[in-house]
């Protein structure tokens, strides 16, 4: 079953970034994925915009409220 990678508007949560990548992987658009770790356990790979992925590091916290897209904290 294909489970999606992109941030739902009306999601919430809080985590630490440990990874970054980017991928073509539909040959023609070039996709940015975080690794977050969250607050409260587990951990997902998030598909963001170029903006956000260019601003983050590993090891950054990042927060996503419902309604809005995630954020750096």
């Amino acid at each position: 079953m294909f489970r999606s990678r992109r941030v739902r508007k009306d999601e919430a949560w809080e985590g630490v970034v440990t990874g970054k990548s980017r991928k073509m992987s539909d040959g023609s658009n070039l996709y940015r994925y975080l690794e977050v770790a969250f607050t409260g356990g587990g951990s997902k790979k998030i598909r963001v915009r170029r903006s956000l992925w260019d601003s983050l590091s590993t090891g950054d916290q990042i927060v996503k409220r419902p309604g809005s897209d995630p954020v750096k904290k």
